[in-house]
């Protein structure tokens, strides 16, 4: 790993391990055989115990927090979330009202925080070192959740987020992504209430318009076009392309091939950055112990 002061950073992340033991299987793959640096680990997933066992046999993958607040299972009792649950107990699949549920409701609000504080306690108890932490479907845009996240996320020493912040120039297939163009407003009001806490983010952040669809060349052509400073790209990889909570239509084992593509192994070692996860990229804020948790 190179880790000269003033180069500009690479990191290459997994998102939703501890979901399924695939995601698991191919996690420890594209670590061992591949480019893949860090995972972002769901704590109430169903492999989650597995993933937490899996990055203490290998210190070397970083590990941050996905947090879920949107299709999938919460931290806490469902009797203690009736405003962010269904009748299954499992967060919401519709965002839209569950975001209006969260701004209009102050109950919602109310338990999505102690969700939050719930999370990151759990991640607290694994012993594992925070590297970063970012949202299920990117939840944490919405200004409320955002301040959340920060605000409890600083008192468990969190010093980096994902503002997911793509560049929609330059790369064939993601000219003029409506993400940019709608999102544009939340992201920078998210990077601002990350920098004024002192809180790291990347440059550009690569993943969400080829969001289960990163083969190995569109990895290569991002490979090849790298913005300054630090970015990070993140997949979604397995050992399966269906398993349960699996996304329709992802083409998990094409990512996991990608991560392990002899090409993009060679393309990844010639670059000129610092490679790794957040904690690895020497732009992060100092950081004394976690404050305690917020109730």
């Amino acid at each position: 790993m190179n880790t000269a002061g003033t180069l500009d950073g690479l990191i290459i992340n997994a998102d939703d391990f501890g979901l399924a033991p695939e995601v698991n299987d191919a996690v420890e793959r594209a670590h061992k055989d591949g480019v893949l640096a860090s995972a972002s680990l769901m704590v109430a997933g169903a492999a989650a115990g597995k993933a937490i066992a899996l990055a203490r046999r290998m210190p070397s993958l970083r590990v941050g927090l996905h947090l879920v607040l949107a299709e999938g299972a919460p931290v806490l009792p469902a009797d203690e979330l009736s405003e962010l649950v269904d009748g299954n107990g499992r967060f919401r699949r519709e965002m839209v009202g569950t975001a209006f549920r969260i701004a209009l409701r102050a109950p919602a609000r109310l338990q999505l925080r102690r969700e939050i504080a719930a999370q990151f306690e759990a991640f607290r108890k694994t012993g594992l070192p925070l590297d970063h932490v970012n949202a299920h479907k990117h939840f944490h845009l919405h200004p409320i959740i955002a301040d959340a996240v920060i605000d409890v996320g600083r008192r468990y020493g969190m010093t980096a987020l994902r503002v997911p912040n793509e560049p929609a120039h330059g790369f064939s297939g993601m000219t003029g992504s409506w993400q940019a163009r709608c999102l544009a407003p939340y992201l920078a009001l998210l990077r601002r209430k990350a920098r004024r806490n002192s809180v790291f983010t990347p440059a550009a952040v690569f993943g969400w318009k080829w969001s289960g669809a990163m083969t190995a060349d569109r990895l290569m052509a991002i490979l090849a076009r790298l913005p300054r400073g630090t970015v990070e790209i993140y997949t979604h990889p397995a050992a399966a392309d269906t398993f349960p909570g699996c996304a329709a239509g992802y083409d998990y084992t094409g990512e996991l091939a990608a991560l392990t593509d002899p090409d993009a192994i060679a393309m990844v070692r010639t670059l000129n950055r610092r490679l790794g996860g957040y904690a690895d990229m020497g732009e992060l804020p100092r950081v004394g112990a976690a404050l305690p948790a917020v109730p």
